[in-house]
C-alpha cells in the first residue's frame, strides 16, 4: 500500500500557481492573436468558428460526467493510499468514453445539416464551409472524452506540472494554427483539420505521462462492475453537462437567431475577454476538486472549512481589483484591443458580463465543494432550476435590448447560481458561515468596498487626463492597496503560504 497523499497549503498554493500560469500563458497568446484572427476571418466567419466551439464543448455531454468521476475517485483512493484500485477505475472510465465518443462523432455528424441549414442563421455563402467544419469537430469528440480520464488521474495526484505541460501547448496551437492556416490560404475546414491534430498529438502526450505516473496503468484491467459507481456519480455531472453550456451559451445562439452573427461577434469578443478571468479560480478549483475529495474521504471537515473559506478570500481579492478596472476601462481596452467599432457596440456588454464573471467566480468554489463531497446532484438541480427561468428572461432581454440585454440576463442568472450554491455548501457540508468572517473574509470584503469607491472618484477626477497619466494614478493606487492587503487582510498562514511559493 502506497503512502496517502499529503495536502499541504504549499502544494495546494504551487499547484495553482502552476494551473494559473499554464491558462494565463494561453490568454495572452489569444489576446494577442484574436485581433488577427478576427481580421482574416472576418466577423461572420469569425462568428461561426465561434458557434463551431460552442457546439464541440457541448457534444462532450457524451462524457457522462466520467471524467470527473475519474477524477474524484483516483483522489480518494490516493487519499486512502489505496493505489490498487487505480487501474480498474482508469481502464473502465477510458474504454467507456472512448465508446460514448464515438457515438457522439456519429450524432453530430448527422445533425449537422440540420444545425446548418436551419437553426443557425448562417449566411448562404458559409454554409458549405459551416458543414466540412462541423463534420471535422465530430472527430475531435472521442479524443476530448479520452484526454480527459488521462488527464483527471494526473490531476488526482496532484501533478498539475504534467497536466499543464500538455496543456498549454495544446491551447495555444489552437490560435497559432488558425494563423498559419489563414496564412496558408485555408479555409475554415482546413484550420480545424490543423487543430484536430493537435489534439491528438496531446492525447498520445497525456497518455504517456500517465503511464509513467502509475506504472501499472500500463497493464489494462477495466472492470464493468466498476461502471455503476462512477456513472453514479457522473450521471449528475451529465446533467449540468447537458445543461451547464446551454446556461453559458445560450445568449449567443439567441443573438445569432434573433439578431445577426455581426452581432454575435460583437458580443462574443468580450465575453472571451472577460470569461478568461475565470483562470483565476479555475486555477484554483482545479486543485481544490481533487483535494475537497481526498478530504471528503477521509472526514477531516475541519480541514475542508478552513480550505473552504480561504478559496473564497483568495478568488475575492484576486479578481475584484482586476474587475473594477474593467469596469471604468472597458471602452479603453475594446478601443486599444479591437479598434473603435467594437469599443462603440461592445463597452457596455463588457462592463456588465465583468461584474457577473466576479459572481460567478465565487460559485465555483461551493460548486467544487459540492461535487468533491459526492453531492453533484445538488448542482445538476440548481441548473435544471435556473433553465426555464434563464430561458425566458435571455429571449425577452435579447429581444428588447440587444447583445446588452443578453449580458444582463446572463448576470441575472450567475448571481442566482451564486446564491444557491453557497447557501447549499453551507447546509449539505454542516459548514458554519461564520468560517468565513473567521478566515478574513469581511475584512477582504470591506476593503474592496473602499477600493471600489476611491476608484471612481479617481477616474472621475482624472477622466480629463491623457490614458497614460490616468494609468500612472491607478497603479499608484492599486499598489497601496496591494500592500494594505499584504498586511492587514491576510494573516500570517497566508503570507508564509505565499512566501514558499515564491521562493520557488
Amino acid at each position: 500500500m502506497m503512502k496517502k497523499l499529503e495536502l499541504s497549503g504549499h502544494l495546494l498554493a504551487r499547484n495553482t500557481l502552476i494551473n494559473f500560469i499554464g491558462q494565463a500563458v494561453p490568454l495572452l497568446v489569444g489576446v494577442i492573436t484574436i485581433p488577427f484572427i478576427i481580421n482574416g476571418l472576418g466577423t461572420e466567419r469569425f462568428g461561426l468558428l465561434s458557434l463551431a466551439w460552442v457546439i464541440l464543448g457541448y457534444f462532450t455531454i457524451f462524457d457522462l460526467g466520467l471524467g470527473r468521476a475519474t477524477t474524484k475517485y483516483v483522489a480518494e483512493a490516493l487519499g486512502k493510499g489505496e493505489e490498487e484500485q487505480i487501474p480498474r477505475i482508469v481502464w473502465t472510465a477510458v474504454v467507456i468514453q472512448a465508446i460514448l465518443g464515438l457515438v457522439g462523432a456519429l450524432v453530430l455528424a448527422g445533425i449537422t445539416p440540420l444545425l446548418v441549414g436551419r437553426i443557425l442563421n448562417i449566411p448562404p455563402a458559409l454554409i458549405a464551409e459551416a458543414k466540412a467544419t462541423f463534420y471535422l469537430l465530430a472527430l475531435s469528440i472521442p479524443v476530448v472524452l479520452v484526454s480527459s480520464s488521462f488527464s483527471g488521474v494526473l490531476e488526482a495526484k496532484q501533478r498539475f506540472d504534467l497536466v499543464n505541460a500538455v496543456r498549454v501547448p495544446s491551447s495555444i496551437s489552437t490560435y497559432l494554427l488558425t494563423l498559419a492556416g489563414l496564412f496558408l490560404g485555408f479555409q475554415l475546414p482546413g484550420i480545424v483539420a490543423l487543430i484536430l491534430f493537435a489534439r491528438f498529438v496531446a492525447l498520445s502526450a497525456i497518455v504517456v505521462l500517465a503511464l509513467k505516473v502509475f506504472p501499472k496503468l500500463k497493464q489494462f484491467s477495466a472492470s464493468f462492475a466498476l461502471f455503476p459507481r462512477l456513472f453514479a456519480f457522473g450521471s449528475w455531472v451529465t446533467v449540468s453537462s447537458i445543461v451547464g453550456p446551454i446556461l453559458v451559451y445560450l445568449d449567443r445562439f439567441l443573438i445569432a437567431s434573433l439578431l445577426s452573427m455581426a452581432a454575435v461577434a460583437y458580443y462574443t469578443a468580450p465575453y472571451e475577454a472577460v470569461t478568461r478571468l475565470w483562470i483565476i479560480p479555475a486555477s484554483l478549483i482545479m486543485t481544490l476538486f481533487p483535494a475537497f475529495s481526498a478530504l471528503e474521504g477521509v472526514g477531516d471537515r475541519q480541514r475542508l472549512g478552513t480550505l473552504f473559506a480561504r478559496s473564497v478570500k483568495y478568488t475575492l481579492l484576486a479578481l475584484a481589483p482586476i474587475v473594477l478596472l474593467l469596469v471604468l476601462f472597458a471602452k479603453e481596452v475594446l478601443q486599444i484591443w479591437l479598434g473603435s467599432d467594437f469599443a462603440s457596440q461592445s463597452a457596455l456588454v463588457l462592463q456588465i458580463l465583468a461584474l457577473g464573471v466576479l459572481v460567478n467566480s465565487l460559485a465555483h468554489i461551493p460548486y467544487a465543494l459540492l461535487q468533491g463531497g459526492g453531492r453533484p446532484d445538488i448542482t445538476a438541480k440548481f441548473h435544471l432550476l435556473e433553465l426555464p427561468f434563464y430561458v425566458g428572461i435571455a429571449w425577452l432581454l435579447v429581444s428588447h435590448w440587444g447583445i446588452g440585454g443578453a449580458a444582463v440576463a446572463w448576470a441575472i442568472r450567475v448571481a442566482l447560481d451564486t446564491l444557491l450554491l453557497f447557501v447549499a455548501a453551507f447546509k449539505v457540508c454542516k459548514l458554519s458561515p461564520r468560517l468565513l468572517a473567521t478566515n478574513g473574509l469581511t475584512l477582504a470584503s470591506l476593503t474592496l468596498m473602499l477600493l471600489a469607491v476611491i476608484t471612481y472618484g479617481l477616474k472621475s477626477l482624472t477622466s480629463a487626463f491623457p490614458l497614460f497619466a490616468q494609468s500612472v494614478f491607478f497603479v499608484a493606487l492599486f499598489s497601496l492597496f496591494a500592500l494594505v492587503v499584504w498586511r492587514k487582510v491576510l494573516d500570517a498562514s497566508d503570507r508564509g503560504t505565499i512566501l514558499k511559493v515564491v521562493k520557488l
